[in-house]
């Protein structure tokens, strides 16, 4: 199990060629679905597999639509663990689910309201713990799955298309897979670096 964290981590490129159609979408299911998928780096998968893509290894409609779909469930699984049970769900968890977490994902949350749904995909952790939030919240079905169905849309296919765009376009892309998923993965975290370092100037001061 490390030595495949790992690989998702480091080596993203060979885990999609590996697990294919299916795998991506069930690791992007986990992540956005699965608080115990929390720290899975689906923005890296998907920039991946865009790359793996563009070198004909996959087809990107297919896998566009797979992972949209994958994405909506997730969020859809999320939301229902929540409605469920969702505080007990999240106080289970200390170690793995920080209270700074919670409060983080609170806040975004209550700054952007239900739109926090759809902005909530292209932000690391608060993406698999914004579905949970808002079933605790009872916020109405039917005015979270537009907004679900939305975001899994724009999400997915839009990080694939970057991946699969970038491949086409620089020569002998596949060389680069490595680096270039490494990029993704310090993009993806970078406002959480930089909140850390703001924090700590606050502390400090």
């Amino acid at each position: 199990m490390l030595h495949f964290l790992q690989e998702l981590v480091f080596n993203p490129a060979a885990v999609v060629t590996a697990a294919g159609y299916l795998g991506v979408s069930l690791i992007i299911f986990a992540e956005t679905g699965i608080l115990l998928g929390i720290f899975l780096p689906g923005d890296s998968l998907l920039f991946a597999a865009g790359l793996v893509a563009s070198q004909g290894v996959l087809d990107p409609v297919a896998l566009a639509a797979l992972v949209a779909l994958a994405a909506i469930a997730g969020d859809a699984t999320g939301y229902w663990i929540g409605r469920a049970g969702g505080e007990a769900v999240l106080g289970r968890y200390p170690r793995l689910i920080k209270p700074e977490h919670i409060e983080r994902t609170e806040q975004f949350y209550a700054r952007w309201g239900a739109r926090a749904v759809v902005l909530a995909r292209f932000v690391p952790i608060v993406r698999t713990i914004v579905p949970v939030l808002a079933g605790v919240g009872r916020m109405r079905y039917d005015r979270f799955f537009p907004f679900n169905v939305i975001g899994g849309i724009l999400w997915g296919p839009l990080v694939i298309a970057l991946g699969y765009f970038l491949g086409r376009s620089i020569p002998n892309a596949a060389h680069y897979l490595l680096p270039l998923s490494l990029l993704i993965v310090l993009i993806s975290f970078l406002p959480f670096f930089i909140r850390l370092v703001r924090n700590r100037r606050m502390r400090s001061s």
